[in-house]
This record gives C-alpha cells, structure tokens and sequence, in this order.
C-alpha cells in the first residue's frame, strides 16, 4: 500500500475527529473539544498518512523540555498492517527528537495485546500501570521510550 505523510493542516481537523471516532469505542474516543485542545498543546508534533488523498490515520504527540507524550495513534481498521502507523511514529519521533526530546511516554491499556506489543516492537517498555485510566476501570500501563542524544 503506497502512503504519504504529512504535517497536519487545520482544515484536516474534523476527519481526525472522525478517524478517532472510528478507531476506539465511544467512551475512550475524544470529544471535539478535547481533540481541539490538545491540537493546542505546547510543543504539538501532529503528522498525518494519507492514501491516495484520503486521510486514514495520524499520530498526535506534545512536549516539553526533555520530555514527549504520545497522545494518540489512530489509523483507520482497513488501513492497518501496511507500516502506516509505523511511519507516523517514526516522523513523530524524529520531529519531538529534533526539539531535544530525550524521551517519550505513552498510555496503552493492559488488556490491548495488539497495541502493547506494536510499542514494544517500536522500542516502549512498561514502566508501570495506572489503575482504572480508562472508561469502566480499565487499567493502563505507563509505556517509555529514550530517543534522539548520541548517534
């Protein structure tokens, strides 16, 4: 599958509303309101993936000084397995790298077998978990990642 990345635009903002709609039951998914604050975030890195003109995913990280935080990760169901999210997370990490980020948190809930061993794969490892994180007590673990400093 042939995609593009890019930087997110503000005119793309209602489809990743509804990518995010999309991608996590209604209770875990963002409001309006919260996606757009967090688009607002200081330090915000948002790269988009695009497959023949159509948005199908994006990655949405902040910082600040040393530290990034990997906000969310969605690609649309038909769209994964094609290396998609993989090359959001790398150009996001690039980008939070360049503005002397040395490390990356995230959340990811425990009972999420795909998704913890997507991070893992990427370089995250658990660094705790934070009970009831989530809509109906669903506990997370706390994921962390060193980036950029020394070749």
């Amino acid at each position: 599958m042939i995609f593009k990345l890019r930087t997110y635009e503000p005119g793309d903002f209602e489809i990743l509303y509804e990518i995010d709609q999309a991608c996590y039951e209604p209770e875990i998914a963002y409001s309006r309101r919260e996606l757009r604050q967090y688009m607002r975030f200081p330090g915000l890195e948002c790269m988009v993936a695009e497959v023949e003109g159509k948005l199908v995913g994006f990655c949405l990280a902040a910082s600040e000084d040393a530290q990034g935080y990997v906000i969310t990760m969605d690609v649309l169901g038909e769209y994964r397995r094609h290396g998609i999210a993989s090359a959001l997370l790398e150009a996001v990490e690039q980008r939070l790298a360049a503005r002397d980020v040395t490390e990356v948190w995230l959340e990811t809930a425990t009972d999420n077998d795909a998704a913890i061993a997507f991070w893992q794969r990427h370089g995250y490892r658990k660094q705790g978990v934070r009970k009831n994180y989530y809509p109906g007590k669903r506990d997370a673990f706390t994921m962390r990642k060193s980036i950029g400093g020394p070749p």
